[in-house]
């Protein structure tokens, strides 16, 4: 990876998959935070089990509320060919890319709060609420602080790529995969 300068933001002309999936996943990490500090701390299970969910979908590009939102009609970005006869929605997992790793490093990131909140100190829920903060803030303006700081040390981005040149160009730059009933 080359250390690059410039912002990454990344497409938010329309609500697709991944960037819903951003949305709610902020919005639970913010309530559950919320209820951990002012309710109960076993709340905190929620954050933990969002951040194990994270780390498994970068690894497995399996995620359920992709599925849900896929069934209603939202549109990919970052969808792996499908293989025949499946109708289900997995995330590009052939390579590092940079979204895939927000979804890795938010993940940990959230999980390891999410444990030191119980076993340390509740302070560390300030953490989890900022991150779904960003979260919510990267759904809504497509700027991340992780995702830029991830681009400037040279994490290659597939949601708002670099222009390509015909050499760069992969098979993978036209892999997605219609909505259910919609056709390409």
């Amino acid at each position: 990876m080359a250390l690059r300068s410039g912002i990454y933001i990344v497409p938010t002309d329309h609500w697709y998959i991944e960037r819903t999936v951003w949305l709610i996943a902020g919005i639970v990490l913010l309530a559950s935070t919320a209820l951990a500090a002012l309710v109960q701390p076993l709340w905190v299970l929620v954050v933990i089990a969002t951040g194990i969910t994270s780390i498994i979908v970068s690894l497995t590009g399996f995620c359920l509320i992709g599925n849900v939102l896929y069934r209603f009609g939202f549109e990919p970005m970052l969808a792996a060919r499908a293989p025949a006869g499946s109708d289900f929605y997995f995330m590009q997992t052939d390579r590092w890319y940079l979204e895939r790793r927000i979804y890795m490093a938010v993940g940990l990131n959230i999980s390891v709060a999410s444990v030191l909140s119980l076993l340390h100190s509740p302070w560390w829920l300030a953490f989890t609420g900022f991150v779904g903060v960003a979260m919510v803030w990267f759904a809504g303006t497509g700027f991340c602080i992780m995702a830029n700081g991830l681009y400037w040390l040279g994490a290659e981005p597939r949601l708002a790529p670099e222009r390509q040149t015909p050499d760069r160009v992969g098979p993978d730059s036209s892999a997605r995969l219609p909505a259910p009933g919609r056709t390409t």
